[in-house]
């Protein structure tokens, strides 16, 4: 079931990202759209170095000026171990060390663990939506439709849900 989060979103300073949805809005072709968002966006070193590997691997360069980097207080958790990746543990854990900041975790193994934790969670679908609602944007299907013809994948009922409440339903 899907339920906007939009709103709570709308007074947020920050938003804590990780990997999978600066990858999603660069194959989308509109990685600046983030950074247009009234909030700061912030990774986790964790998160920088993956984009970095995936840099020397010979995937595109994602170094978006807007976007932050910060280092964890304390080693990663163990929560870690659960099946999340160090970018998913280390966003989830920065966002709890700087105060239940929000997240934007696009896999659902990094999404339940965060809302388990007490986080509000969203996606890429979820900063497309609030880029529409801000009118930074005037329809998502199309860069969902990119995000897909370039290998990203959401549920489809997801991505259904979300066009409705939109009204590209």
């Amino acid at each position: 079931m899907w339920t906007s989060n939009w709103g709570l979103f709308a007074v947020a300073d920050l938003l804590i990202i990780n990997t999978g949805p600066l990858i999603a809005f660069d194959r989308m072709g509109c990685l600046d759209l983030i950074g247009r968002l009234p909030f700061a966006i912030l990774c986790p070193t964790e998160v920088r170095r993956e984009l970095d590997t995936g840099e020397r691997a010979g995937h595109p360069r994602i170094t978006p000026p807007w976007l932050g980097v910060r280092g964890l207080s304390s080693p990663t958790s163990a929560f870690g171990l659960v099946g999340l990746d160090l970018g998913e543990t280390a966003v989830i854990q920065l966002a709890l060390e700087l105060g239940s900041t929000p997240v934007a975790i696009d896999d659902w193994k990094g999404r339940r663990v965060a809302l388990a934790m007490g986080l509000t969670v969203t996606g890429s679908l979820g900063l497309l939506g609030r880029a529409k609602q801000l009118g930074l944007v005037s329809a998502i299907r199309p860069l969902v439709e990119r995000a897909a013809s370039a290998g990203i994948r959401y549920h489809p009922q997801l991505v259904s849900a979300v066009l409705a409440e939109l009204g590209e339903g």
